[in-house]
């Protein structure tokens, strides 16, 4: 119990700090003429978000256990981590929880999207699946990383490949 309160607690301290950034990043943005796409369905994914971390804590305490073998979800745990870490860094103020574009700045190409379009979303599906799965919250860990993927690949990702087009993109010169 004491390592699930710890973990869920730093995820969630993350994801407050990383709202926090996005909107000082929102910000800056739109004072560089960013325009924002798909705004309808950003609520939609705080829904998401918070419904996925509600489950896991009412999931885990009604039956607390640690699946055996947890040590390798939390490696891929880890490892998605630096994933994101690396993603966040290479797009420095360009990132965001929104999709704003900036028009006549160019498409990253560099870091972690010189192999993954979307490096962030694969973060996001590996963590909705193994925090859960480590704790044994299997209901959490299967429904929501498929809730995940079907939201990414039908609205967030058609959203942000349509605020992309709107960029110079360095690999067509």
């Amino acid at each position: 119990m004491m390592l699930f309160s710890i973990l869920v607690t730093i995820v969630i301290v993350q994801r407050l700090i990383e709202l926090f950034i996005a909107k000082q990043n929102q910000k800056w943005a739109e004072e560089h003429g960013g325009i924002e796409f798909g705004r309808d369905h950003y609520k939609y994914i705080v829904i998401l978000h918070v419904a996925f971390f509600t489950s896991l804590i009412v999931e885990h305490l009604v039956k607390p256990s640690l699946i055996s073998g947890w040590y390798f979800f939390f490696i891929v745990f880890l490892a998605a981590q630096c994933l994101r870490v690396w993603s966040l860094m290479t797009l420095g103020k360009h990132w965001n929880t929104r999709v704003i574009v900036i028009p006549n700045k160019e498409k990253v190409v560099n870091g972690p999207y010189r192999f993954l379009k979307h490096p962030n979303y694969v973060v996001v599906t590996l963590e909705l699946f193994t925090l859960p799965f480590m704790f044994e919250a299997y209901i959490t860990a299967f429904s929501f990383t498929i809730l995940n993927i079907f939201f990414l690949f039908f609205v967030r990702i058609p959203v942000e490949e349509e605020a992309l087009r709107h960029l110079p993109n360095p690999e067509r010169n």
